[in-house]
């Protein structure tokens, strides 16, 4: 796959965004192993714009190390200073599954309970309320009522 080609002002926006970043993958004497072409990709998909740090001396071997990272993972090369490389791709969408049977679940909530005096500030009481329960006008907790069993489904057991 070819790496994404940017635009100088993209590249130069990108560059910005990676000077405060800390390298989140460390390619050692070894070179590029296939653990850390799957290092990177996780990298990628996570965080989108990574720095590189490269062990190696050669800066032509770095160049090349850097290149090849580009075209395996489809990403953008934005930067190659010493040993410090930055390759950015755009993090994929991602996909909550949908939960249909999915309810209300617990939250806190304050309630304000006003003096009968006007001059006095408000009680303050915090409610935790559950997904089944409901708070009324007065800051009072309402249940939802049981759901009706079957007979014939109670007779079974």
């Amino acid at each position: 796959m070819p790496h994404i080609q940017l635009t100088p002002p993209e590249r130069k926006a990108h560059r910005a965004e990676a000077h405060h970043l800390d390298p989140v993958v460390m390619i050692g004497n070894d070179g590029l192993t296939a653990a850390i072409v799957r290092e990177t990709d996780a990298a990628l998909n996570a965080h989108g714009l990574i720095k590189i740090r490269v062990q190696e001396g050669d800066r032509a071997a770095r160049e090349a190390v850097f290149l090849q990272l580009a075209d395996e993972l489809n990403a953008a090369p934005i930067q190659h200073i010493g040993k410090l490389l930055v390759l950015w791709r755009p993090k994929p969408k991602k996909t909550r599954p949908e939960d249909e049977d999915r309810r209300a679940g617990p939250k806190d909530v304050k309630v304000l309970k006003y003096s009968k005096r006007g001059g006095q500030r408000p009680e303050v009481r915090v409610v935790h309320v559950l997904g089944n329960q409901r708070l009324s006008t007065g800051g009072k907790l309402k249940k939802a009522p049981p759901k009706q069993k079957s007979v014939k489904k109670g007779r079974q057991d």
